[in-house]
């Protein structure tokens, strides 16, 4: 009886330890994605342009993630032409973000 309760108790420590690598190993995959993401971003926009996106994942992290993905998809298929500037990030953000619809109450 206590032998079974050793083993099963060996047995759920090695699953435990095995996760805990697999998960470890994850977060790795996760950090380095991050980093080469970071540096196409470097290369992709100008420092103002970079500082601009930061702002934005502040209050819209979707979004400011969006507009990276798409931004690297230009440059990975190279149909971008140097580093987008600060304007030309404004301009790009306009017309990505979806149109406000605008409410107005009457009142009689």
């Amino acid at each position: 009886m206590d032998d079974e309760l050793e083993q099963i108790r060996r047995r759920r420590l090695e699953q435990l330890q095995a996760q805990q690598a697999g998960l470890q190993q994850s977060s790795d995959e996760i950090e380095e994605a991050r980093a080469r993401k970071n540096a196409l971003l470097r290369q992709i926009l100008t420092p103002e342009a970079r500082e601009r996106l930061n702002s934005i994942r502040l209050t819209r992290p979707d979004f400011a993630e969006s507009v990276e993905s798409q931004l690297i998809a230009l440059y990975q298929s190279g149909r971008l032409a140097g580093q987008i500037t600060d304007e030309q990030l404004k301009k790009l953000l306009k017309q990505i973000t979806p149109k406000k619809q605008e409410i107005r109450i009457r009142r009689r």
